[in-house]
């Protein structure tokens, strides 16, 4: 057990492209992936971190944002 309490982000898409996001450890966002949840990575951000990341979503490029193709 890890500790976190994860919820379904209200980022996620309805087409299986889920993010898990807990909040209950202080300090700690934790993300991850729904589809690998029962052993995959746990990516732990700092808060702040998390903010600038979930602010940048949905933000055309060329807003401040740089459109990274991969």
């Amino acid at each position: 057990m890890n500790g976190f309490d994860f919820v379904k982000s209200s980022y996620s898409s309805g087409s299986g492209e889920c993010v898990e996001v807990a909040l209950n450890v202080p300090g700690v966002v934790a993300v991850r992936d729904s589809k690998n949840s029962a052993d995959g990575p746990i990516l732990r951000l700092a808060p702040q971190a998390w903010v600038r990341f979930a602010g940048e979503l949905g933000r055309p490029a060329g807003q401040g944002r740089r459109h990274v193709s991969v």
